[in-house]
This record gives C-alpha cells, sequence and structure tokens, in this order.
C-alpha cells in the first residue's frame, strides 16, 4: 500500500492529543466547562498588518488570541501536565520551521493523492462562484487556492492560519502563480478557537488537517457553526481513526517506517513524530458527527477516504 496522505500535522492551534475524549459534550455543557476552567488568554506582542510584501498578516481586529483550555475530557491537542500557553506557542513554532518543506513533504508522502482529497473536501463545501469562504488552517494554501478557482473574482477567500511562516509560503505562491479567473485571497493570522470574524460570514468553511490539533474540538466546531450562514456547509478533511483495526494497524505501520523516516530525513522528526498518537486519540467518525450535532449543525456526516485511512467531516448549519 502507498504511503498515502500520512504527513498531515497542519499548522493551526496545534499540540500533542490527551488521554481521554467525550463523544457527547451539548453546548451549554461544554461552555460551563470552559467557563469553569482557568483560561489564560494571551495576546501576542506582535500585531502584524496585512501587507503581503513583507510577508506580515494581521486579523481584522488588529491581533490574535491563544486560548488556553485545561479540559481533558474536551482537548485533542495539549499534553497533559504542560501549561496550554507554552504547548501552543512550542508549536507555532514547530509549523514555522517545517513551512519551507510542508508541500514537497505532502507530495512524496501521499504520492500526489492529497490533492485528490483536498478537491473532494472543497466540493463537498458546496462553495460556489460569488460566495465568500474561509479556509480555516489553511497551511500553505492548497485548499485556499482551490476555493479561490471555485468562487471565481466576483468571490472572497480568506486562508488563516497561526503560523506567519506558513502564511508567508502560501502569499508567496500565490504572487508566483496568478490566477486570472480566480478569487484573491486574504492571508491571515488567526486562532481556530477564537476567529476574528463576525456571526453568519461565510457561505462555505473547509479546515484541512486542523481539527486534530486543535486544543478544545467542540470550541473549534462551535467557532465554525458561529460564522457560517444558515444553511450552509463547513467540510473538514483529516486523518481518520477508523473502527477497523487492521486498518488502524497498516496506518500505524506506514507512520512508522515510512511518515517519520521520510520527515526524519527531511530535517523534521520531531515534528511528526506525534502523529501516531495524535491520530489514535483523534475522535472516530461517529463520535465527529455527535460533537457536531451538539454543536448545532443540522447535519453532520463523516466520510472515509483512502481506504478509511483518511475522513472528511461535512456539517451543514
Amino acid at each position: 500500500m502507498a504511503a498515502v496522505g500520512l504527513l498531515h500535522l497542519d499548522p493551526c492551534h496545534c499540540s500533542v492529543a490527551s488521554t481521554s475524549f467525550s463523544s457527547k459534550v451539548h453546548s451549554e455543557n461544554a461552555k460551563k466547562l470552559l467557563g469553569a476552567r482557568r483560561c489564560a488568554v494571551t495576546r501576542l506582542n506582535s500585531v502584524f498588518q496585512d501587507n503581503k510584501a513583507n510577508g506580515d498578516f494581521s486579523s481584522p481586529s488588529g491581533g490574535w488570541q491563544v486560548r488556553a483550555v485545561r479540559s481533558e475530557s474536551l482537548q485533542s491537542g495539549t499534553t497533559p501536565g504542560v501549561d496550554d500557553e507554552t504547548e501552543v506557542l512550542k508549536r507555532q513554532q514547530l509549523f514555522n520551521k517545517i513551512a519551507p518543506m510542508y508541500d514537497n513533504l505532502n507530495d512524496w508522502l501521499s504520492l500526489g493523492q492529497h490533492r485528490v482529497w483536498k478537491r473532494m473536501a472543497v466540493s463537498w463545501s458546496g462553495a460556489k462562484g460569488g460566495d465568500s469562504v474561509l479556509d480555516i488552517c489553511c497551511g500553505s494554501g492548497d485548499l485556499s487556492f482551490l476555493l479561490a478557482q471555485r468562487v471565481g473574482r466576483a468571490g472572497k477567500v480568506i486562508g488563516l492560519d497561526f503560523a506567519k511562516e506558513q502564511l508567508s509560503v502560501a502569499a508567496e505562491r500565490e504572487r508566483k502563480s496568478p490566477r486570472t479567473t480566480a478569487a484573491t485571497i486574504e492571508w491571515i493570522q488567526g486562532d481556530a478557537l477564537s476567529l476574528p470574524f463576525d456571526d453568519s460570514s461565510f457561505d462555505a468553511i473547509t479546515m484541512g488537517y486542523g481539527l486534530r490539533n486543535v486544543a478544545n474540538i467542540p470550541q473549534a466546531l462551535a467557532e465554525i457553526y458561529r460564522v457560517l450562514k444558515p444553511g450552509k456547509a463547513a467540510s473538514i478533511l483529516d486523518f481518520n481513526r477508523s473502527p477497523d483495526l487492521l486498518t488502524n494497524q497498516v496506518q500505524g505501520f506506514m507512520l512508522d517506517n515510512v511518515v517519520v523516516p521520510v520527515a526524519t530525513y527531511f530535517g523534521a522528526q520531531e515534528e511528526y513524530a506525534y502523529l501516531k498518537t495524535s491520530v489514535a486519540r483523534f475522535p472516530l467518525g461517529s463520535e465527529q458527527e455527535q460533537l457536531a450535532t451538539d454543536q448545532g449543525f443540522t447535519k453532520a456526516r463523516h466520510y472515509e477516504l483512502a481506504g478509511g485511512l483518511m475522513g472528511v467531516l461535512v456539517v451543514t448549519k
């Protein structure tokens, strides 16, 4: 079996998975838990202006936040016992580091198949000509570029990520490959758990390999729900934790014997070594559907791709 897609950490509020996961958390309960625990909100000292020429990026509010939440039953991301702020900033540094090699690693490790899965995810988002769309955890911009082609010059595309270097790579890719029929993309540095946008702002949303890495999955889904327009859809692509034992064994073997060795060759062993653990702690597709429903989505369907190694959660507000 080919080493299909077993590489995506994607730089969006990333951290290592916690020891447990609750598959049924209602919105109100999640809010209470979040309010009951200490939330340390850190605003970074550097506020980046929206200037692609010098690679600086900012949210419309003039900055971005890192929310620290210590809830072991809700977390997907932070290392137990490690300060959230420290862990998140560490992850940000790691994803900034891998930015220059990220696209090459994607192609090497998936044999190019990641492009097929991303096109499927964009298609399932329902984005169409003239739409205003958001790509959360955009990384180097693959899904953002596909969205820009889909919505056309009359549309609007925002690519959001917390790693400045990833955004720099994305902006440079856009500059070098002008698309005369595609929308211009606005690159914003921001937090997936505190999106800097008004309610009901977008006609479609995508998220590629980010949900598994956020510090709080219900909160991330709640933010997607908040900024999505009623009746519209979001498409969330990530690794799949299959209930099938054989699929999990194949996936684990590929991670241990293909992904990490290749990443090590590129000098990114530390950045990719935690993938197996993060996938093992990621919710099953059915659990993701339940979490989305708990946040208010009227429809939630998880689709397995690549023989169960990947998955796409499609949700409708």
